[in-house]
């Protein structure tokens, strides 16, 4: 029973923290990183689709994307969410391809993406303490409903507590990388 819930919180604390990891991808740094588009959800004859189903997305030079659509009808579409994504670039359609030229960061816009890598992450450590905090009442009720020991309970909970901290210290690594990724000029 408790190695079952531990198994259970351990896998959604990864899943977690591969989430905040796979967010802080869309934030932008210096390069255009096709992650940044990725996401993105077009219209698509009367359906919202990530564009990564209806394009191909290249990286030609350090601050550009172009994308291909599959389908030369969608090109309209998707010009339209990346100008209402909050990306903060024109596309540019030749009729082919849209290119996408991301100028220079800013000092001030870096120290936002620092913001909201930090808001991310803190999304994240919430999580994990969340999925903490179910698995402790799954074990509380079971060692009330005499399924487990009190021994075996305490046991669990220093599991967990250690589970946690390693996750939240996963989190905090990976934004430091984050952080140091946006703050190089």
């Amino acid at each position: 029973m408790t190695d079952e819930t531990i198994l259970e919180a351990l896998e959604k604390m990864e899943k977690a923290v591969h989430h905040v990891q796979s967010q802080f991808a869309t934030v932008r740094t210096g390069r255009a990183a096709p992650a940044l588009v990725e996401q993105l959800q077009i219209e698509y004859y009367g359906t919202h689709v990530p564009l990564q189903q209806l394009a191909s997305i290249q990286v030609p030079e350090a601050r550009q994307l172009l994308i291909k659509p599959h389908d030369r009808g969608s090109m309209g579409s998707i010009e339209k969410a990346i100008r209402d994504s909050d990306l903060g670039v024109a596309p540019n359609n030749d009729g082919v391809v849209i290119r996408l030229n991301f100028p220079p960061l800013t000092e001030e816009r870096r120290r936002d993406y620092v913001k909201v890598a930090k808001n991310m992450a803190e999304d994240g450590r919430v999580a994990v303490r969340n999925i903490r905090r179910d698995a402790r009442k799954t074990l509380e009720s079971a060692e009330k409903d005499s399924d487990i020991s009190a021994d075996e309970l305490e046991r669990a909970e220093k599991e967990l507590d250690k589970l946690t901290h390693e996750h939240v210290d996963r989190i905090d690594q990976a934004l430091g990388r984050k952080e140091a990724e946006l703050l190089e000029v």
